[in-house]
């Protein structure tokens, strides 16, 4: 009997298999059918258009998506609209929409941001930990209900495409987009990567809630030369392989639906114009089915003219060009449509690419059912900054941190007489959050309202009879039981944030010192992108924690020091003893870091 049941289920689960496989063969079927025969409607005018996507703020008239087709907006690094809140963005994004429905095919545009830890362009959103605090979580599960939280709140906004995740793998902490990177180790990269499209898009993009993932940005930008942003990785093709593709094949494995092209060379040849690298390896070898988008201006950077750049881009597979304010030809989108044409008419460049890259972008399109939901949910957009959103913010917070030492004082007691709180840090959202945070570099002080700093965290953790002060200059210590001293990086982002010497500013430092003179225990919580040398500071305080950039929710941080969390944080990236051993990678032949990968410690053991 029990053999019968058993075979009988194994039956019953084989049927709901095969149904769902034929639900979902019959949906690409469908959306195969609708993509054929809009293709065959479209005029040249209308599938160039469809391949442009325009910044914002390069549109001499938004009116201009109804007259070229476009088929794509984004909002780049502080390219917002005149209201930053979510009903601003929705009001925007419902603008937009509306040209582009205006025209001949009623084509709907989608509409990207760069939405790399929440939705971070609105003011009162919930801004979660950079990517590489979340790498110290290791927790792939969390990181999907993060992106599932990050996903409703760029849904509130109407938008419904994110350049996330970042699956760089960071060979170098000189490199200023370190903190976009969830690891140096290409298999955590991989499984938080996967995670992150999975949380994203959903099971379906036609979920009215899915945004459309973009895996960035391919390929190797995290291994270039010195750490060079926009440099040259210089690999062979199996150390490509082995450590720079895995994340690209596990977000594949996801239905990722975009990916972007990485501004940096592979062995001096520019990856926007790398036939081998974007239809060779990822189109045809890899078998990835949705559209590949430039990164801002990034075709611009290759040699030649603007127009050779075009051929040469759409030619090596680009679909979609992202037209900024570009450095060759500003406020360029109708030159880049003319210029296109004329390449075709020229035949130099196929109709067979140009339908390719139209068929890629619509099956995105119809498979996010925007064709029948084009608008903002607007029941969504009062739910940006919610309470149940900062939970699971906070949550990625206080498994983010990771605490690199602890002589006993940790963790601290809540009922503690009197506590001392400075450093740059503590009551500095901005810095407590980095780059691409409202500004594209991110910017000092209150960046956005809803975010809780440290020292308002301690203040609302402490008992009412504890008496908390606070000055940002380390000056006011003496006769306290305790300090926390909160020292940070000023924000950065690509390209402003590369560094030759990765250090405490001059102030952080005579904080500590000043702090350590009044022979008060202490803590130091540190705010970075990336690991910064301490080798000749961390015997100074009784307690260090690497709290990285961990975005709004301060109480993350607080709940790890007070101990009403455990600490699990591990590193993920090796921490170097000075500047002469980056870089410095776990597998190293000659390994010594500071503290090596996977270190962390916790109050238990």
């Amino acid at each position: 009997m029990k053999k019968q049941i058993f075979i009988f289920s194994v039956l019953f689960l084989a049927l709901i298999s095969l149904n769902f496989k034929n639900d979902t063969n019959n949906k690409k079927s469908n959306i195969d059918k609708k993509v054929k025969k809009l293709l065959s409607e479209m005029t040249l005018d209308e599938k160039i258009g469809q391949m442009t996507q325009v910044d914002m703020l390069a549109f001499a008239d938004p009116q201009d998506v109804e007259k070229y087709f476009i088929g794509s907006v984004l909002s780049g690094g502080g390219s917002d609209p005149k209201d930053i809140t979510a009903k601003g963005w929705a009001d925007n994004y419902d603008m937009f929409q509306s040209f582009a429905l205006k025209t001949r095919l009623k084509i709907p545009m989608i509409y990207g941001i760069d939405a790399v830890h929440g939705n971070n362009n609105i003011d009162g959103a919930v801004v979660f930990p950079h990517n590489i605090g979340l790498g110290a979580t290791k927790n792939a599960k969390l990181i999907k209900e993060a992106s599932r939280i990050i996903a409703l709140e760029i849904a509130g906004t109407g938008v419904d495409w994110a350049f996330a995740p970042c699956v760089a793998v960071g060979r170098n902490e000189k490199w200023g987009r370190t903190y976009e990177s969830f690891s140096e180790d290409p298999t955590l990269v991989s499984i938080l990567g996967k995670a992150t499209v999975e949380g994203l898009q959903t099971k379906s993009l036609s979920d009215p809630t899915a945004i459309l993932a973009c895996a960035k940005h391919f390929l190797g930008d995290g291994g270039t030369t010195n750490g060079k942003d926009q440099g040259n990785t210089v690999v062979d093709n199996e150390t490509l392989r082995k450590i720079h593709l895995p994340g690209y094949i596990k977000a594949i494995e996801a239905n990722v639906g975009s990916v972007m092209v990485s501004y940096s060379s592979w062995n001096g040849v520019k990856n926007h114009g790398n036939k081998y690298l974007i239809t060779d390896l990822l189109k045809k070898e890899l078998g990835f089915k949705g559209f590949v988008v430039s990164d801002w201006a990034g075709i611009d950077q290759l040699p030649g003219n603007f127009k050779s750049d075009i051929e040469q881009s759409i030619n090596a597979g680009m679909d979609m060009v992202m037209i900024p304010n570009g450095p060759k030809q500003p406020n360029n989108y109708v030159e880049f449509i003319n210029d296109l044409k004329e390449l075709v008419n020229e035949g130099k460049v196929p109709m067979s690419r140009i339908d390719d890259a139209v068929s890629r972008i619509l099956k995105i399109k119809f498979a996010m059912n925007l064709f029948n939901n084009p608008y903002t949910d607007k029941a969504l957009t009062k739910e940006v900054g919610s309470q149940e959103h900062r939970k699971v913010a906070r949550q990625c917070v206080k498994e983010s941190v990771v605490l690199l030492k602890n002589d006993g004082i940790l963790p601290l007691k809540k009922d503690v007489k009197s506590l001392y709180i400075t450093g740059s840090g503590a009551d500095n959202l901005g810095r407590q959050c980095g780059g691409w945070t409202i500004e594209w570099q991110g910017k000092e002080g209150t960046v956005m309202s809803g975010g809780t700093t440290l020292l308002q965290a301690v203040k609302e953790t402490v008992s009412k009879d504890t008496r908390v002060t606070y000055s940002a200059d380390g000056n006011g210590a003496a006769g306290s039981e305790f300090a926390i001293v909160v020292v940070a990086e000023k924000p950065y982002a690509e390209m402003f944030g590369d560094t030759s010497n990765i250090v405490l500013s001059k102030e952080d430092i005579a904080v500590i010192n000043s702090v350590k003179e009044s022979k008060v225990p202490f803590v130091v919580v540190l705010y970075s992108g990336r690991p910064v040398i301490i080798t000749d500071l961390i015997d100074k305080c009784n307690a260090f924690a690497a709290a990285w950039l961990p975005g709004t929710e301060g109480k993350g941080v607080t709940d790890v020091l007070f101990g009403d969390y455990n600490p699990t944080g591990k590193l993920p990236v090796s921490w170097p003893k000075n500047m002469e051993q980056i870089p410095i990678n776990v597998g190293d032949k000659d390994y010594s870091p500071l503290f090596p990968f996977g270190f962390g410690l916790n109050y238990t053991k």
